[in-house]
């Protein structure tokens, strides 16, 4: 049924399109553009005027009617119809026949705008179509309203566009009728002096272009006098200080906050960096850094296992639970040094190391000594989200901030969660020897990805060891002395089962919450985004005050080190040269990778989220099976899965999997930045035998099922004639 609806409308705007391109030949064809000239008006005047004498309600509708008709089909001469208005009916009636007719018309124009091209527009460029959309529920009235002043604009072009937004119908409308009554009010009381008039020209003189400009800048000059209105009264009742310690002032020194103190000393602004707890944040301590260094370990113990399969006998190998817990603890401190307070207080950060409290927009105080600033940055992070389960707490618990202390590894380790933290710390401690068992509310593991993909996530987990457990709900933690053991319900309503599973210990790893309590911004009253629990803030990193920004976790949508590093460059940009030029950030291309093994990479959009935007794709795929450095390696395991606009090699996403699939992925990331289709990647040559390969070998697979059949066929007749 929803094909054939498809279809039926598809028939209905080709027959409107037919509509339109027939009325403007038609226009031409028969010649009515003759009638539509200055000279032709001029000489009409008199029999128009008798005409009105006898018949004006007549002649004033099908006026209307073809004012009307004019403006819908983007006909030309609007100019003179528009004079042809004042110089038979006079300004008034004048001007409210050509009002209400060319709004109705722009309107009806804008619709048939919407109706034809919009559906194909927005799957060839939906992802930008997007953000304009948001900037036009914002502010697409006023846009318009301007452009609509200066009567320079086309405005058959500005129908066409704003067909195409999202726009509401009654704003198009009345901001039209409103926008465009000034430039018909000196159009048609320039009909009025129709015979002092020899050419159009004399209608846009400088000074009258000059006046339309001048009157189109008026909504932008009482634009920024509201806005200087808005922001009297949002720092009404902070003192403002007359002169400032510092340029900015950054709340956190994780990843966003140094990356944003590190710019701000760099075009050597004076800034002050505080934190409260370990530099370098969550990525260095608890995150990217012991995490990755235990994979890498656990790795080292699986090809230990495994090394038969290369001819390689290794005698039982010992696991030392301690030693591989000082060895990540190692490279945590090997690391540390380049986030070191000593590292940026000599790049000239100036780094305080207490509690932070925002006392004012402009003020921060560090354990209760005060510094005035222009800006300031918040970064403060993010911290495990702990589910409010009975007997958690009694029986004690890890998260991923807390797991590094460890001494020994757990015999049997219970892991709650299935997103890319807990398959990570899964597999790797399941590879190191602990018993696993890790529990997913959902169905699945690695919910934002493609479900083959993770269907493949499980298979690789559950082939090392671990008991993967979806669609079980944790009741309860029970503890009998060293006894411990987590109560879950699985199954379906009315037939659902208990399952006791015993542990000795329990990582909770079920997501991280933002750090927006303890610092100011209750006492501030700067919102949150109601679903994320973020800071709230607009395109350009700003919050509540426009000389307060947030990056990183706390803005969200990302909890990836590399999008808040990515974040911290806006922020500081903006905070430190706002005044002179502001930055919107930009998410359109955001990789991220889970580092299991083998790795899952992903950039742009997957089918799930292709799907469900309702955009047209192709997928081509490419297996690691077939390819050469793959084979070598024994890593076969995995694939290039990317997705392309339909019938064009524009990319829209990528997903790799297999071995180092995090690196390999970078140049499809690349690709999409600097939008590049597959023929560009198909055209590099690329190291052989490499993994990086695989893309070319998936784009060669996209070629091949474009490639033009009917040349190929003629390629090959004129072959077989040259063989003679």
């Amino acid at each position: 049924m929803a094909k054939k609806n498809g279809k039926l409308w598809l028939i209905l705007r080709i027959i409107l399109l037919l509509i339109l391109i027939g009325a403007v030949i038609a226009f031409f064809a028969f010649g009515l553009q003759h009638y539509l000239t200055l000279d032709a008006l001029k000489s009409r005047k008199a029999a128009l005027d008798a005409y009105r004498g006898a018949h004006p309600l007549l002649l004033a509708g099908g006026y209307f009617v073809a004012y009307l008709l004019a403006a819908a089909f983007s006909l030309p001469g609007a100019v003179i119809l528009t004079l042809a208005g004042g110089a038979i009916f006079g300004v008034i009636e004048g001007t409210l026949l050509v009002s209400f007719a060319s709004a109705i018309g722009a309107t009806a124009a804008m619709l048939s705008s919407r109706f034809i091209f919009r559906d194909s527009v927005r799957k060839r460029f939906g992802g930008r179509l997007k953000r304009i959309d948001k900037g036009i529920e914002r502010e697409g009235g006023f846009y318009l309203f301007s452009i609509r002043l200066v009567p320079v604009f086309p405005f058959f072009v500005v129908n066409l566009v704003m067909g195409l937004t999202s726009l509401s119908v009654i704003t198009f409308y009345w901001v039209s009728q409103l926008g465009m009554l000034a430039g018909t009010l000196v159009y048609v009381n320039a009909g009025t002096r129709l015979a002092g008039l020899k050419s159009l020209s004399d209608l846009l003189s400088p000074t009258l272009i000059g006046s339309f400009l001048l009157l189109a800048l008026l909504p932008w000059i009482s634009r920024g006098i509201i806005a200087w209105v808005k922001a009297r009264r949002l720092y009404k009742g902070w003192k403002k200080p007359k002169r400032f310690e510092r340029n900015l002032v950054v709340i956190g020194a994780g990843a966003s906050g140094l990356v944003s103190a590190l710019i701000a000393a760099t075009v050597r602004a004076k800034v002050t960096l505080i934190e409260g707890g370990k530099m370098g944040g969550d990525c260095l301590n608890y995150g990217c850094v012991p995490s990755k260094a235990l994979i890498r370990i656990a790795r080292a113990a699986h090809e230990a296992r495994n090394a038969a399969r290369f001819g390689i006998e290794v005698r039982e190998s010992k696991i030392d639970g301690a030693r591989v817990m000082d060895s990540v603890r190692a490279a945590i401190a090997d690391v540390a040094p380049h986030d070191s307070q000593q590292r940026y207080e000599k790049l000239g950060v100036d780094v305080r190391r207490g509690a932070a409290k925002i006392v004012s927009p402009w003020c921060v105080e560090v354990d209760g000594e005060p510094i005035t600033t222009r800006a300031i940055v918040i970064a403060a992070g993010a911290e495990p989200v702990v589910p409010d389960l009975p007997g958690l707490k009694e029986c004690g618990y890890l998260t991923s901030d807390t797991l590094w202390n460890l001494k020994e590894l757990p015999r049997r380790l219970l892991i709650l969660g299935g997103g890319s933290i807990g398959c990570e710390l899964a597999q790797a401690f399941a590879r190191l020897g602990c018993e696993v068992a890790q529990v997913e509310l959902d169905d699945r593991l690695l919910q934002r990805e493609d479900d083959e993909v993770s269907a493949f996530a499980r298979a690789r987990l559950e082939g090392d060891g671990v008991r993967v457990l979806t669609e079980h709900k944790a009741l309860a933690v029970e503890c009998d002395g060293a006894d411990k053991a987590l109560i879950c319900e699985h199954g379906e309503d009315g037939h659902k089962d208990k399952v006791r599973l015993p542990f000795d210990a329990i990582l909770v790893a079920i997501g991280r919450k933002p750090c927006v309590t303890g610092y100011g911004l209750e006492e501030l009253k700067i919102p949150l985004d109601e679903k994320k629990h973020t800071i709230e803030t607009d395109d350009y990193l700003r919050a509540l005050y426009p000389n307060i920004y947030a990056c990183g976790d706390v803005a969200g949508p990302f909890q990836l080190t590399h999008a808040g590093a990515h974040q911290a460059w806006y922020a500081a940009v903006n905070a430190l040269f706002g005044s002179l030029k502001k930055f919107s950030i930009d998410y359109q291309v955001m990789p991220a990778v889970t580092f299991i093994d083998p790795q899952i990479a992903r950039v742009g959009l997957n089918e799930r989220e292709a799907r469900h935007q309702d955009i047209d794709y192709e997928v081509t795929r490419y297996p690691l099976a077939e390819l050469d450095r793959a084979i070598a390696e024994r890593e076969t395991d995995g694939f290039v899965k990317v997705l392309t606009a339909k019938g064009k090699d524009k990319i829209l996403g990528a997903t790799c999997v297999g071995a180092h699939a995090g690196e390999w992925m970078s140049e499809f990331a690349l690709a999409m930045h600097q939008k590049l289709g597959l023929k560009k990647i198909r055209g590099v040559v690329h190291a052989y035998p490499t993994f990086a390969e695989a893309n070319k070998y998936a784009a060669g697979e996209w070629e091949k099922a474009h490639a033009p059949q009917r040349a190929l066929r003629m390629a090959q007749r004129w072959h077989r004639w040259r063989r003679g």
